[in-house]
């Protein structure tokens, strides 16, 4: 179907997109490492509930951490081996958190979901939640509360516009995995009982709208380059025109988003019966050695991905997990991979921000450019200060989708998302009875 032009949202920025580094990398799949780490909070919500005991041999695919109510998610053995550690470790936000050591034994054994053949609504969005399928583009939102929604849809987008710099793992899975994300997707489409299937992809990947332009009940939107275009509710603005109000979900207009890669993990897990224990991410930056698009066991340390890569071309200014705009700087490689973990930078002095804030300018410029009409400078300036009531009120800061727009066009440089976060916290804090 050809494609159609998307409508244009306020706000965004214009960021160079770094994606030739990797672009045409196609994705390999690196060799399984010695041993695993996998942190049993794969999603939003609560941390999965360990299933199985230190000393345990597993099998790869085996479920080793049940989820903990709705919002949680099924853990996976992403390798073969014995369970050697269950333990407490610093994950990639600095802060505690539960992992399972498997060290593998090179047997290969796998225990997967059996497959299902004309699955019906039911069958898939209970495949999906045994899977432990989530979001891939964002927070890692458990799939199957999204086949749930509490109002009815008749639109399913995907999103495919992959608009964060450097990444290219989705671009990579538009090409080379083009028929199994439409299958993914018609999966979730006859989840939700929907017809209208949409794939919403930035125009700087002409040979993703192409691919999928070949199939005639996929309606592709060629999106301007522009980020935040893969936010959820910049998305639907753009591919529907529908606006989303502060505060209302997706489904509230009548539709769902699902990221490529999850569209993949939904075909697979109902065709194979393969359950989400690996990950598809990029490795880039001008510090690394090699790029490249890989897939790679959930737990894998990035460290090893990193030597796989040819290690250190030079010694980076900055390290980050995910992408630059909204990925996390870490301070030490001593992390593994998540399902959500989409990108590993190595950034060099020339490509990291490291400058110095200065006061704030009072120029306007952050709420100029946010896609969410906030006011990005009364957060940071009322939660500086400690009066998280009226960072809340004044600024929206829990309206904020944290893409970092504020923080990429600030002239003073302010950490604006820091304090954007550091008032979500104290507000949910308030809310639950905290202090």
């Amino acid at each position: 179907m050809k494609a159609v032009k998307g409508k244009f949202f306020f706000g965004g920025v214009h960021v160079p997109d770094m994606k030739a580094l990797s672009a045409d990398a196609p994705i390999e799949e690196l060799p399984e490492p010695p041993a695993v780490t996998i942190a049993t909070c794969q999603s939003l919500g609560k941390p999965a509930i360990p299933c199985v005991a230190v000393g345990e041999t597993v099998a790869k695919g085996q479920l080793i951490a049940k989820a903990d109510g709705e919002i949680s998610s099924n853990v996976f053995a992403s390798i073969s081996g014995k369970v050697t550690a269950i333990t407490s470790l610093e994950n990639e936000c600095g802060q505690q958190g539960q992992f399972i050591v498997i060290e593998g034994d090179g047997s290969g054994n796998t225990q997967y979901l059996p497959p299902l053949s004309d699955p019906s609504k039911e069958e898939i969005i209970e495949r999906v939640r045994q899977a432990g399928i989530v979001g891939l583009g964002g927070a890692g939102f458990p799939t199957a509360v999204k086949l749930t929604p509490r109002t009815p849809v008749d639109t399913f987008i995907i999103n495919g516009s992959e608009c964060e710099p450097y990444l290219t793992c989705d671009h990579r899975v538009m090409i080379e995995k083009t028929d199994e994300v439409v299958r993914g997707a018609r999966y979730i489409a006859k989840a939700l009982g929907v017809d209208r299937i949409m794939i919403g992809i930035e125009l700087n990947k002409p040979d993703c709208i192409a691919a999928f332009e070949k199939y005639d009940d996929v309606q592709v939107v060629a999106l301007r380059k522009i980020y935040p275009m893969g936010g959820e509710k910049q998305l639907i603005y753009s591919a529907t025109g529908r606006k989303v109000p502060g505060g209302k979900l997706p489904a509230d207009v009548g539709v769902v988003v699902n990221n490529v890669a999850t569209c993949l993990g939904v075909c697979e897990a109902i065709e194979l019966g393969k359950p989400d224990f690996d990950s598809i991410l990029t490795v880039s930056g001008k510090a690394i050695e090699r790029t490249a698009n890989v897939q790679v066991p959930v737990g894998t340390p990035i460290s090893y991905i990193i030597e796989k890569c040819g290690g250190e071309k030079s010694a980076p200014k900055k390290v980050v997990l995910g992408g630059p705009m909204t990925g996390v700087a870490v301070k030490s490689y001593d992390l593994y991979v998540k399902k959500t973990t989409s990108g590993i930078l190595l950034l060099t002095e020339e490509e990291a921000a490291a400058e110095e804030p200065t006061p704030c300018l009072n120029c306007g410029m952050c709420a100029d450019h946010c896609p969410m009409h906030l006011m990005p400078m009364d957060t940071a300036f009322y939660s500086n200060a400690g009066d998280f009531e009226s960072a809340e009120k004044l600024g929206g800061a829990m309206y904020c989708i944290e893409c970092g727009v504020c923080e990429y066009v600030c002239p003073a440089k302010r950490p604006l998302i820091q304090a954007i976060r550091k008032t979500k916290a104290a507000v949910r804090a308030r809310n639950k009875g905290g202090k």
